[in-house]
């Protein structure tokens, strides 16, 4: 059971447990003063807290290796911020946000509003995770849809040059919001270095192994893998709007 949504201040970020999840899992004055400084000239007012996720007992939306996920409130609108652990494997947030920003150009993910050495803020998405939203949905057209515009969004990101790099087992990755909208989450770990394969690892996660493609399988029909994997050999070759188009009509979408 989700526990009742807490909405605090920025003034009383300073004490716990707040401080020990603005600066998790350890926090010092100094940092948290730091943290607090930058928060405030980030404009956000206060945090929300709630979610599935927990830290120090606290609710939250995410949780990872690199940063905690929330929700912030600014002159009476939601954002997501993402805080970076003190534990995290980088310093700074800017490569996310110049990842994010890369995706927005091609209209991927949540929108990116600023950034600062250890926020990461965007746009908050009202909505549930992609197996969850699969599990609820009833009408095949609308599975179709939606799994239409997510290897579409995938197809923008592999010709930007802009790998994801987590979408071959992607539960947390994709958000559908209120509308049956899908955004794509998460850029910590893209990267334009190396060789995109976003639409070949969605197709993995959706359509190929695992209990996702086995459940998709049931919504929209049961597809022969092999059917399937042959197309994705030729656009991994070849990323051209003919062999993604082909991608589509092979996955019945």
């Amino acid at each position: 059971m989700l526990k009742k949504a807490m909405v605090i201040n920025l003034e009383k970020l300073g004490e716990e447990p707040y401080a020990s999840v603005l600066c998790y899992p350890k926090p010092s004055k100094a940092e948290l003063k730091s943290r607090l400084k930058e928060l405030q000239l980030l404009r956000v007012k206060a945090l929300e807290f709630k979610g599935e996720k927990q830290a120090f007992n606290i609710a939250v939306l995410g949780k990872g290796c690199v940063g905690i996920v929330v929700i912030v409130h600014m002159d009476g609108e939601k954002a997501a911020l993402k805080i970076r652990r003190v534990d995290a494997d980088r310093t700074e947030m800017q490569h996310e946000a110049e990842m994010l920003e890369k995706a927005n150009s091609v209209d991927v993910g949540p929108k990116l509003l600023r950034v600062s050495r250890n926020f990461l803020l965007m746009q908050y998405i009202d909505g549930v995770l992609f197996p969850v939203w699969l599990e609820g949905c009833g009408e095949k057209a609308q599975v179709r849809k939606v799994l239409r515009d997510v290897l579409r969004q995938c197809w923008r990101l592999d010709k930007t040059g802009l790998d994801h790099g987590q979408l071959s087992h992607a539960p947390k990755h994709v958000i559908i919001n209120q509308k049956d909208q899908p955004f794509i989450l998460d850029f910590e770990s893209a990267s334009i270095n190396r060789k995109p394969s976003n639409v070949t690892s969605i197709c993995q996660f959706l359509f190929i192994s695992g209990a996702v493609a086995v459940k998709v399988a049931e919504k929209i029909g049961k597809r022969d893998k092999e059917t399937i994997i042959e197309p994705l050999r030729k656009y991994k070759k070849d990323s051209s709007r003919e062999n993604f188009e082909r991608v589509l009509t092979v996955c019945g979408l």
